[in-house]
């Protein structure tokens, strides 16, 4: 397919491609590559210089080469002359370079499927409108202590989120509702689930659109855990089921299963469960993230949250919910976790349960917001980065399903971020502390 790029650009009008990678900070990185030279650089692969990028490389690697996939090939509906292709990088040689997000992924799904098994995911992003300058919310007037719903505020913002949504139409995600969220000046867009490289393809061209479309009508969108300290922040819940490798029948789904759930997905959940405060280091990857999990109530009331390592039925106050039969929601990851890192380590920590059997434990019902439950029976969330990197280094079977050289990388990367993050002097500190 990808010698007719060409072909394809001269039909739809495209005049240039984004060949695009994410790395391991979820950072996209891109060459625009005029049509011209689509067919070449398809088949050799656009340079980069790897230490450039958060792939822990040095500046005497040599390049390395990203290959887009031109089935996932997405147009831009607002600047058609121009299409977005994920890619894979390679070294000269034409090796996988390992610590590729986008390869972690398809390594993964690659085991899911050779034991028998597909797994189709789906995200809910939001995010937050603010001004130009990221320092305050773009609505003014949006200033509800309970704005979830509000269709005032909803509707100021609708060149935007109609923009968006149009978007999603056009590309055929199947979009179907959107709406103001639990923070002023907080939006949710919500499209149909697929399997699960589909999904994070997606996810990543999303977070690119919604910003993209925001700037030009004046705006900034961010995706940031928690911008705001008295609101609710940006999560990323992600609905999984586990399907047999056609696609077509859902082994998640059992209708005389609790909850209509099969002992396969309780096995699953079991596997996320065990590995979850190491997992922490993949759906809430950054600083920031743990000012969100874990956080004192906000200004509507709740956090939506969690704050424990347990699950439960249609209840929002733990971190995984089940909301319907033949499927289940991770509440713990934020808009910070990397489209491709949080669905791969979410995968296999859950083949880790199926293949060991693990069981998650009894449910719990209670709202762990008001009625918490005693810290005995159930583990707890890091309370920063450096508890979930140490999770993650210690967590084996992480390594073995993920690759230990990935793992490797991300961690050195990780605990350097967290290294600078320490040698920063903060006004709380001056504040509280220069008086001593």
């Amino acid at each position: 397919m990808t010698t007719l790029l060409s072909e394809l650009a001269r039909e739809r009008g495209i005049h240039y491609f984004l060949i695009s990678f994410t790395d391991l900070f979820g950072t996209q990185r891109a060459k625009l590559v005029p049509t011209a030279a689509i067919d070449m650089m398809a088949a050799s692969g656009a340079g980069f210089a790897g230490f450039a990028t958060w792939l822990d490389m040095t500046p005497a690697d040599a390049d390395m080469f990203a290959l887009p996939d031109a089935h996932s090939l997405f147009q831009l509906p607002w600047k058609p002359e121009v299409a977005w292709m994920p890619a894979d990088l390679a070294t000269p040689a034409g090796t996988a370079i390992q610590q590729t997000p986008r390869l972690v992924l398809k390594r993964v799904l690659q085991q899911a499927y050779e034991l028998g098994y597909s797994v189709k995911t789906g995200v809910e992003c939001e995010y937050f409108l603010l001004s130009p300058d990221g320092e305050a919310l773009s609505d003014p007037r949006d200033r509800q202590t309970k704005p979830c719903y509000d269709q005032q505020a909803l509707m100021r913002r609708f060149d935007v989120i109609a923009e968006i949504c149009d978007a999603m139409l056009t590309l055929g995600w199947g979009a179907y509702q959107n709406d103001h969220e639990d923070a002023n000046g907080q939006f949710e867009m919500n499209w149909t689930y697929a399997d699960a490289l589909v999904t994070a393809d997606r996810h990543a061209f999303f977070k690119y659109m919604v910003k993209a479309i925001a700037e030009n009508h004046g705006l900034r969108a961010t995706f940031m855990p928690k911008p705001f300290a008295h609101l609710t922040g940006n999560g990323c819940h992600t609905h999984l089921s586990v399907w047999d490798t056609a696609g077509t029948t859902n082994l998640f789904h059992d209708p005389d299963g609790e909850l209509g759930l099969s002992s396969l997905a309780y096995h699953f959940m079991g596997g996320v469960l065990h590995s979850a405060q190491a997992l922490c280091a993949f759906t809430n990857p950054t600083i920031n993230s743990y000012k969100r999990i874990n956080a004192p109530v906000t200004l509507s009331g709740a956090t939506w949250s969690p704050n424990t390592v347990t699950y439960s039925g249609n209840n929002r106050t733990h971190a995984i919910r089940i909301p319907d039969p033949g499927r289940f929601e991770l509440r713990l990851a934020d808009g910070s976790a990397n489209p491709y890192l949080l669905p791969a380590a979410l995968i296999a920590a859950g083949l880790d349960g199926m293949t060991q059997k693990r069981d998650p434990g009894p449910r719990f019902d209670n709202n762990n917001y008001t009625d918490p439950l005693p810290s005995n029976p159930t583990k707890s969330l890091p309370t920063n980065l450096l508890d979930a990197l140490r999770q993650l280094e210690n967590t084996s079977l992480l390594h073995q399903s993920l690759g230990t050289e990935f793992v490797q990388s991300y961690l050195k990367l990780k605990y350097q971020e967290w290294h600078d993050y320490n040698t920063q002097i903060t006004l709380w500190e001056r504040e509280t502390t220069l008086d001593c």
